[in-house]
């Protein structure tokens, strides 16, 4: 069996945001702009810099994996193995967003948290929609408004 079988899948989500490169990467890539459409935080943009994200659950600590601008920035997110990955395409006067959360783990393994625990594919399922609002909605109304 392929790792990738018993591995829950990663969250991607693609969207064409009608706006520069440049603006998109503020947006995806500074403490105010990711608090615009993400959460509060104290990032910087720096790789191996921490973080603290301030989610609806309490802080959560971050790290900078890889800071590549204005195209890839990759950061863990808490404690449970997560990557998350923003990466852009220059369109000219658009840009191509894609978000990309992995280190999922196994789908039955249990994970402990503030609520009732949860499977890694109940809280992946229930972040994949949360994700498609941020990106499609949030993140688009940030940079195109």
């Amino acid at each position: 069996m392929s790792k990738h079988s018993s591995e829950t899948p990663d969250i991607c989500k693609t969207t064409v945001i009608h706006a520069d490169i440049e603006k998109v990467w503020e947006a995806a890539a500074t403490s105010k702009g990711i608090e615009t459409w993400f959460m509060p935080n104290n990032f910087t943009p720096q790789a191996g810099a921490e973080f603290t994200l301030h989610t609806p659950f309490g802080p959560t600590p971050c790290k900078v994996l890889e800071l590549e601008a204005p195209y890839k920035l990759v950061f863990a997110w808490g404690e449970d193995g997560w990557t998350v990955s923003f990466e852009l395409k220059d369109l000219g006067n658009k840009t191509e967003f894609t978000l990309i959360h992995s280190g999922w783990g196994k789908p039955e393994d249990i994970v402990p948290g503030p609520g009732p625990d949860q499977t890694n594919e109940e809280i992946r399922n229930r972040m994949d929609g949360g994700w498609d609002s941020l990106v499609n909605e949030k993140l688009r109304k940030a940079v195109e408004e």
